[in-house]
């Protein structure tokens, strides 16, 4: 008997509908701190060269002023996104003097809170909204998480191959398109919460940290050498209670069955009053410290290892515009940074995430029930912080299985949609990203968490030293491929545009913050849309 997989797997291998499997989108984001010459956290401000961080569509900040944000265009190849993001480290070196991109996920040896700058957007409402909520993640999770870096993987497929699925199953006679597309990401976003376990297995890379950014924080590492702290089977330790987590978020858990609970889910916690924040009010000596008391200041701090997304307007909120128009695509959140690629990932990640993901939005997903998803959530927590260690089960539907026999059996799953993939390009590149991967799994020295701690041996196990290493490494590697005259006239537009944007929005008559706040939180209402069925 056929399952749903193979069906669908079948439908989309038809000829005429080759088309509608090649058109999905793949979009980068990777995060990286600027340091100096020593490996300390940079204390200049986000360079002027590089454009405005409010406004520049590619380069931006995340939460610490010297967390830098790069986000490729989204493109049809993963080979494309890539070679954007390379394009934009290699300007960015173009401008950036004697520092350095930081090539680790945790950060490097860090000042004093009082020293760590919290990212600046200038002075319109906008911008210090945008502060105003950096000013708030700080108080609510101190200053060291928001020097945390990651690669989120943007993803989409082409809207007319969910029309497709729609027009051959039930399904698509109950729902309209954009519902019917809205809950097929949701059931892809439910396969990936079961299955992201294997990608934390297969590409985490952060099993060490620099032993003063825990910041006194009771914890269970061990000591590596003076200067660092790890767990010996670890694959992320940033993906584990160690990241960006705080009690207030520990009992939320979107629902993710439907869209409609998701936003739900989100909107109550955007809107509901948690009283130890409510304890620090919203300003201190006339200065605004956080947006609102509740539970979530706005939708994004909701930490997830997969989000729904759709393109937001100027204004518009992301659960806005999820209500009004549907998921438009997915946010991958839980890639380590790579330290031995210059840009953090490597084509044959990205293969693999590809097929990985096509799995997941092609193989049936039922819902979730709660007692499922703390299994989920707990395998996912054993394999950040034991993924290496011998003999290591996972709860497979009730029974405890080696991580990885259960592995290599979900990499033949997926063998179906690589191979699918293939027969587009005309090449074997997902099928040979699979057998890498599948190596690892019966030799776990091959992945990235126990390379890293191999690489650390050459410094003295220390994570500052290997970390400082690889920057000057991959510095040297940007700074040797300079950009064109072409690519750099094309950097140097968007930032003299970005930058004009923000004089512009400056120079605008601006509303009272006050209001312009109170405003922007009594937008975050909207209407059902879908049933929950």
């Amino acid at each position: 008997m056929p399952t749903l997989l193979t069906r669908r797997l079948a439908l989309l291998a038809e000829e005429k509908h080759r088309a509608v499997l090649a058109g999905g989108l793949r979009g980068i984001e990777r995060e990286t701190l600027r340091v100096d010459r020593a490996g300390h956290l940079a204390h200049t401000p986000h360079p002027v060269a590089l454009g405005s961080a409010l406004t520049h569509p590619q380069i931006t900040t995340d939460y610490a002023e010297t967390l830098l944000e790069f986000i490729t265009p989204a493109e049809a190849d993963i080979g494309a996104t890539i070679a954007k993001l390379d394009g934009i480290h290699r300007y960015a070196y173009s401008k950036l003097g004697d520092e350095l991109l930081w090539s680790q996920s945790m950060p490097c040896e860090l000042p004093p809170e009082d020293q760590i700058e919290i990212a600046w957007y200038g002075t319109s409402n906008l911008g210090t909204l945008k502060h105003v909520y950096r000013r708030g993640l700080a108080l609510r999770y101190g200053k060291a998480m928001q020097c945390i870096a990651g690669i989120h993987y943007n993803y989409s497929l082409d809207e007319r191959l969910w029309r497709v699925l729609a027009e051959h199953e039930d399904g698509g006679k109950k729902l309209s398109a954009r519902a019917y597309q809205s809950e097929a990401y949701l059931a892809t976003i439910r396969n990936f919460r079961r299955y992201s376990w294997l990608l934390m297995y297969l590409f985490g890379a952060s099993p060490v940290l620099s032993a003063g950014f825990l910041r006194g924080r009771a914890h269970k590492l061990e000591t590596l050498s003076a200067d660092t702290l790890y767990l010996p089977y670890a694959t992320s330790l940033r993906m584990s209670d160690l990241g960006y987590q705080n009690d207030a978020q520990s009992g939320l858990s979107p629902h993710e069955n439907c869209l409609d609970s998701y936003v739900a889910a989100l909107t109550k916690a955007v809107n509901q009053p948690y009283q130890p924040y409510a304890r620090l009010g919203t300003k201190r000596d006339g200065e605004w410290i956080q947006l609102n008391t509740n539970v979530l200041q706005i939708e994004n701090e909701y930490y997830s290892t997969i989000r729904p997304k759709r393109v937001i307007q100027t204004g518009e909120r992301p659960i806005q515009a999820l209500c009004a128009r549907g998921v438009q695509y997915i946010e991958v959140r839980c890639m380590d940074v790579d330290p031995f690629e210059p840009v953090g990932i490597n084509q044959q990640a990205g293969r693999l995430l590809d097929a990985f993901l096509l799995f997941c939005a092609l193989e049936d997903s039922p819902p979730v029930t709660p007692e499922q998803s703390a299994r989920y959530t707990e395998n996912f927590a054993r394999t950040v912080k034991e993924g290496r260690r011998p003999g290591l089960t996972l709860n497979h539907d009730g029974a405890e299985v080696p991580l990885t026999v259960w592995g290599a059996q979900l990499l033949e799953r997926i063998r179906p949609a690589a191979e699918l993939l293939d027969t587009l390009r005309g090449d074997s590149a997902h099928a040979d990203a699979l057998a890498v991967q599948a190596r690892k799994l019966q030799d776990p020295s091959l992945t990235p968490s126990a390379q890293v701690l191999q690489a650390l041996r050459a410094h003295g196990n220390s994570f500052n030293a290997f970390a400082l290493a690889q920057s000057e490494k991959h510095a040297a590697y940007f700074r040797s491929h300079p950009p064109s005259a072409e690519e750099a006239a094309y950097f140097d537009g968007l930032a003299a545009v970005s930058l004009a944007e923000q004089a512009e929005m400056e120079a605008a008559p601006q509303t009272n913050f006050d209001d312009y706040v109170a405003a922007y939180r009594n937008s975050n209402l909207c209407q059902s849309r879908l049933d929950c069925d």
